[in-house]
């Protein structure tokens, strides 16, 4: 971990945020108030986990009927995750 932060202070980017900039294209897309998502990326020795905010009337549009869309998006998340060599969690915040 501590290497994660002398990198980040080296202004090196970490493999998640690759992942988490996918994400955020992603979810700005399907919403209709770009502006209110948030990503908020946590690294750990285990991967990293990607926290989505929103505006409360997009949430539905980010989960999807029956939560598929948000599977998708998580789907696309850890394959990307995997290329870079990392593993990632895709949540959405309530």
């Amino acid at each position: 971990m501590a290497d994660q932060v002398a990198s980040q202070a080296e202004g090196q980017e970490l493999p998640s945020d690759r992942v988490a900039d996918l994400v955020e294209v992603i979810v700005c897309g399907l919403v209709d108030d770009p502006d209110a998502v948030s990503l908020d990326v946590t690294d750990d020795a285990n991967g990293a986990l990607i926290e989505i905010g929103c505006a409360e009337a997009d949430t539905g549009k980010v989960i999807g009927r029956r939560g598929r869309t948000i599977h998708a998006i998580r789907t696309v998340a850890r394959a990307l995750g995997q290329r870079v060599g990392t593993q990632v969690q895709v949540e959405v915040l309530d």
